[in-house]
């Protein structure tokens, strides 16, 4: 017999297991839902007369579609989206986070920073980067309208048993490099469909030393390179950050649920289908130069030459990717400009973030003809990162702040970059047309999008600080 991983642990607690080739059926302890992959859910249920089984287990939050300029709903389809949701919420007895109100914000911010996401829970979401709610040690993922459905009418979810996934980070981040530098890293070694039909737990020193909002940002990651989800093992550093917030236990019952919480780990002889092994020293600033996650280089690099690769596939998709972004191979990355830097996305647009950004940006100006966004994830970082003054270093820096959303990271309402338009981006996806149509995104950190909007060229903080800002 072998020990058992922390998903196999969470996952016993969690699902029936059925007989033969059906799957398990797993109870769902947090469900959040959003306007726009909601409606046709709650549409089923109505044609089928069913109810919500357990409301007080759903959190719906206006995110997607909403802007981030005002709370007034200017565009149709987000309207209308919206409207929706507020009365689905009402005729189903759901919570409701709504455009402006208090707590409104990205699905992927407000969860864990109430205290609702917790170590061991089962977290679903219909939206793919569920996978965040996994820095906390939760096992969450995305899923479809029907399952959406599925969750809201009995409370559980039929899922086949995941194969398990340990991604090994030894060594120790340094030369600037972040959770983001290390995810981006990751991706280009193993490639976007290495964690397919995998759930991935992160491990290693290097893991043990980020905070708790860089792993968010490392599982958010997960589903990038084809994971189910991502997740990384509770510890010390898990419960400080659950502490005291707004639904996290208290007195006795906090105390019972950190003892249930130590024992979520893997045991050191338990086995996974498949371990990758990273090493964390050689991490350093990164930043894509394609149209997915995984067509990136560090930035000291330069852009590659996809002819000279073997497999055809990848050499046809790196092509179709230089001729998309409007690149040629041997192009030192540094040396190409941007129109525009967006700091937000469930990705990257938390408080810690904000405060390494501010930082970069703090006496210095955001570069001529370069606009510059920074939409916080929820209004809760909105009003921590006022508090902390960091909304006046940006626009003293010339970038405009607004308010919560997801604004950019998918190019909705009025925040959409413009055909062939360069965007330093910390969102998550660098799809074509993902932040408009026809906009070309380069993904990076929240410090390396900082300093690329002082020189208007893709840097990172080291640049300036080394004497090149040399407008």
């Amino acid at each position: 017999m072998t020990g058992t991983t922390l998903v196999e642990k969470i996952w016993q607690k969690q699902a029936i297991p059925r007989e033969g080739d059906r799957p398990d059926l797993l109870f769902i302890d947090l469900h959040f839902l959003h306007e726009v992959s909601s409606p046709q859910a709650f549409d089923g249920l109505r044609l089928s007369g069913r109810t919500v089984r357990r409301p007080e287990l759903t959190l719906a939050v206006e995110d997607h579609n909403v802007p981030t300029d005002t709370f007034e709903l200017r565009e149709p389809l987000g309207r209308i989206q919206v409207e929706a949701l507020r009365k689905n919420c009402a005729e189903f007895g759901i919570r409701l986070r709504s455009l402006g109100a208090t707590g409104q914000g990205i699905v992927h911010i407000i969860g864990p920073e109430t205290g609702l996401t917790q170590p061991g829970m089962t977290i679903v979401c219909g939206d793919s980067h569920t996978s965040t709610h996994g820095a906390l040690g939760a096992l969450a993922f995305g899923i479809g309208t029907s399952e959406v459905e599925h969750v809201l009418a009995t409370q559980t979810l039929p899922q086949a048993r995941p194969l398990t996934m340990a991604v090994n980070v030894v060594g120790s981040l340094s030369n600037g490099a972040t959770a983001k530098d290390l995810a981006l890293a990751l991706i280009a070694q193993v490639g976007t469909g290495a964690g397919a039909g995998h759930i991935v737990e992160y491990r290693g020193p290097a893991i043990r030393a980020l905070s708790i909002e860089a792993r968010m940002t490392l599982c958010n990651l997960s589903i990038e390179w084809g994971a189910r989800a991502g997740l990384v093992a509770p510890d010390e550093t898990t419960f400080a950050y659950v502490h005291g917030r707004e639904h996290a236990p208290t007195g006795a019952a906090w105390d019972e649920a950190v003892a249930g919480w130590s024992q979520l780990f893997s045991d050191e002889d338990a086995v996974f289908d498949t371990e990758v092994t990273i090493d964390a020293d050689l991490v350093q600033p990164f930043v894509t130069w394609g149209t997915n996650p995984g067509q990136g280089v560090p930035l000291d690099g330069t852009v590659p030459d996809p002819g000279i690769l073997v497999d055809d596939a990848l050499r046809a998709a790196g092509e179709r990717a230089l001729e998309y972004m409007g690149l040629v191979p041997g192009t030192r990355m540094r040396d190409i400009p941007v129109d525009t830097v967006f700091i937000g996305s469930c990705t990257n647009s938390r408080i810690e973030d904000l405060r390494l950004a501010a930082g970069v940006l703090k006496g210095r100006s955001v570069a001529d003809g370069v606009r510059m966004l920074v939409v916080p994830g929820s209004l809760d970082v909105k009003k921590h990162a006022e508090e902390e003054g960091l909304d006046q270093i940006f626009l003293a820096a010339g970038a405009e702040w607004r308010s919560a959303g997801c604004s950019m990271c998918l190019g909705l309402n009025e925040d959409r970059g413009k055909p062939q338009e360069r965007i330093a981006s910390t969102s998550n996806r660098n799809f074509e047309g993902r932040q408009g149509p026809g906009a070309r995104t380069h993904l990076v950190s929240p410090g390396v999008a900082a300093a690329t909007a002082v020189r208007g060229t893709l840097s990172s903080p080291a640049d300036l600080s080394n004497g090149r800002d040399d407008r």
